[in-house]
């Protein structure tokens, strides 16, 4: 690795961006789509069993919301770090987990827990039941929507709550925090790296790429979209567009008539999505460590019921599937070591935007 951050990243390559949204007909479009969205998540409503009674929260608390399925071995650390930020109650989704999911989250007490034997797909990945949820109870906090396998870091986060970082965003009339999907990985295969429930997966998966990415926007929603890291490299090197996105808005100043577009990679009403230009923008913004390569990954990547449920187009992606589940070596020689978000502040991937 080359020098105390490894290579220097290249500022991310930008295709043109298209114009304001003044199209007549994009903004009526993306009006009913949004409409659509929410009474999706209206309909959806009858899938969630209430597993732990709703105890309401103080105005101001900072909520997070996900949905999980087999996520016993990360939950103890994942909820540790993200106790740590500051929040405040977890809404869970519990998607018909065998491995003692379930059984760990109804005896957390900040846990507001709730179960599905739905189609996880059939739910746009989870997102109908979230979405549900956050129209239920979020209106009007700051919400933090998360995948088991994300950890929300941003500048001065060891010292500063997520209700600081919220003040400071809603001080600048900042809807959202944008963020970049730093995807980490170990030196060796993915199997060969040991992870125990509790540990940091972070000091397990100590490598990510610095660059390039590439960014652009889309119409009609105006939303980013980043692209790069290891998934790219290595498995869509030869259809670059398939490759995985980077960017998120997890956090989120929640309002009736919110809806995620897209996971959480995108958001309606568009004007959400201009929160944030991705790598190398100037404004307040931070990272999701992504730890989606532990040891566990392999397994699963060979279970064709994960893949029918993890994809829209799951033939599509057989051969990235296929390739995980082999057991790679995602490490390369310009492999950087993760060191912190100051480091990602100093390769331009996040930003404290003279937040000190």
């Amino acid at each position: 690795m080359d020098g105390p951050d490894g290579p220097a990243a290249p500022a991310p390559a930008r295709e043109a961006l298209p114009g304001p949204l003044v199209r007549a007909s994009e903004a009526y479009r993306m009006r009913w789509k949004r409409r659509r969205l929410l009474f999706r998540a209206w309909r959806k409503r009858g899938e969630l069993s209430p597993v732990t009674p709703w105890r309401p929260v103080a105005r101001g608390a900072v909520l997070c919301l996900a949905t999980m399925r087999n996520e016993a071995v990360r939950l103890p650390h994942w909820l540790a770090h993200h106790r740590r930020l500051g929040v405040d109650r977890f809404l869970i989704v519990d998607n018909a987990s065998d491995d003692g999911t379930r059984e760990l989250l109804e005896a957390e007490p900040d846990v507001a827990l709730w179960a599905t034997g739905a189609s996880y797909r059939a739910a746009r990945f989870g997102m109908d039941w979230l979405g549900w949820l956050a129209r239920a109870h979020a209106a009007g906090h700051w919400a933090l929507t998360l995948d088991a396998d994300e950890l929300l870091i941003y500048p001065h986060w060891e010292e500063r709550p997520l209700a600081a970082l919220a003040a400071e965003l809603d001080r600048r009339g900042q809807p959202a925090l944008g963020t970049l999907m730093v995807e980490l990985y170990p030196r060796g295969r993915l199997s060969e790296t040991p992870y125990s429930p509790g540990d940091d997966p972070v000091a397990a998966l100590p490598c990510f790429d610095a660059g390039p990415y590439r960014a652009r926007r889309q119409r009609p929603a105006r939303n980013l979209w980043v692209q790069g890291g290891p998934r790219d490299r290595l498995f869509f090197s030869d259809t670059p567009r398939r490759a995985p996105t980077l960017n998120k808005l997890p956090l989120v100043k929640w309002r009736p008539g919110h809806a995620y577009l897209n996971s959480c990679h995108a958001l309606l009403p568009p004007r959400l999505n201009l929160a944030w230009d991705g790598p190398g923008d100037d404004r307040l913004s931070g990272a999701l460590l992504h730890t989606k390569f532990l040891n566990t990954i392999v397994e699963r990547s060979a279970d064709p019921a994960h893949r029918r449920e993890h994809f829209g187009t799951p033939d599509l992606f057989g051969r990235y599937h296929d390739a995980l589940a082999a057991d790679p070596v995602l490490w390369h020689g310009g492999a950087t070591r993760f060191e912190g978000w100051r480091q990602l502040e100093r390769l331009g991937l996040i930003s404290s935007s003279g937040w000190t």
